[in-house]
């Protein structure tokens, strides 16, 4: 190359003669090396620019994926619990209950609300636990058993009345239903003489149904004048209380009682009563 007068430089044909310029050729890799690969680019092309984050990459599948299974059929019904287990199960649970009510009942009748409750699992065939699942305490037991024998005594006492024509007779045969049937349970003759029954909706209704019979005498002129259906009731309650401390000693006892308390309560009785005291 030369220079002109003007600064320019320029080619001679001495540069030509010498050729193109020399290249260094590129240094081969060893054969058991192997060159990184570049990141891609946004654009699918390797290259630095533009590296591939992890969010742009795509989810590699699993080296073993799980077998594919059939798809459930829309209209395939779904499946139901056996009723028949159920079932089962609900009528074992009633069975016991009833023997539980059965057994209490009878050792209730013989032994009084005092009793303990292991007897009355032991009578019925079933263990504690299936006890209390049924009725918690003994005071459920009890007046549910009672409840049920004094419903059951007090239609029929009911019915008795119902079909007896004369009133006396019928007041007369109500009380002695009342303490025959007493006689021969001790829960219920201590549930009455204690509160007139074992809750206070059967005391309210034994209380009416008293009422009922008073009405009738009343109106047939065959009580005492004067009387009244709380005088009636506090006697029935007295008589409880007699069959109750007389029958293990003298049982029976309570029949002469019933006959002196009903001959005071005939209309043949004319003399006043005396009035009761005010409460205080």
């Amino acid at each position: 190359m030369g220079w002109y007068g003007d600064g320019k430089l320029v080619r001679t044909w001495a540069d030509e003669s010498r050729g193109p310029p020399e290249t260094k050729p590129e240094q081969a890799l060893p054969l058991n090396v192997t060159q990184p690969e570049q990141p891609l680019r946004k654009d699918g092309v390797r290259g630095t620019l533009n590296p591939v984050t992890l969010a742009d990459q795509p989810t590699p599948a699993p080296e073993h994926p799980a077998p594919a299974t059939a798809p459930t059929p829309a209209t395939a019904p779904a499946a139901t619990p056996a009723q028949p287990a159920k079932r089962g199960r609900r009528a074992d649970a009633e069975r016991n209950r009833a023997a539980i009510l059965e057994a209490a009942g009878a050792v209730f009748a013989e032994q009084g609300g005092a009793v303990d409750v292991r007897e009355i699992a032991r009578r019925s065939g079933v263990g504690m636990g299936t006890l209390y699942r049924h009725f918690p305490t003994k005071d459920d037991l009890l007046v549910t058993v009672l409840g049920q024998q004094f419903d059951a005594w007090l239609a029929d006492a009911h019915e008795r009345a119902s079909a007896t024509e004369d009133p006396w007779q019928a007041l007369t045969g109500f009380f002695e239903q009342m303490l025959t049937t007493q006689s021969h349970n001790r829960a219920v003759v201590e549930s009455y003489s204690a509160t007139g029954g074992p809750t206070s909706s059967c005391a309210q209704r034994c209380y009416s149904f008293i009422d009922d019979l008073r009405t009738r005498c009343v109106n047939a002129g065959l009580l005492r004048p004067g009387i009244t259906t709380e005088d009636l009731v506090l006697l029935s309650g007295s008589l409880s209380q007699a069959v109750m401390t007389t029958g293990d000693t003298h049982p029976g006892q309570w029949r002469r009682l019933l006959h002196i308390s009903l001959d005071g309560l005939s209309s043949r009785n004319t003399e006043p009563l005396p009035e009761p005291e005010p409460g205080t």
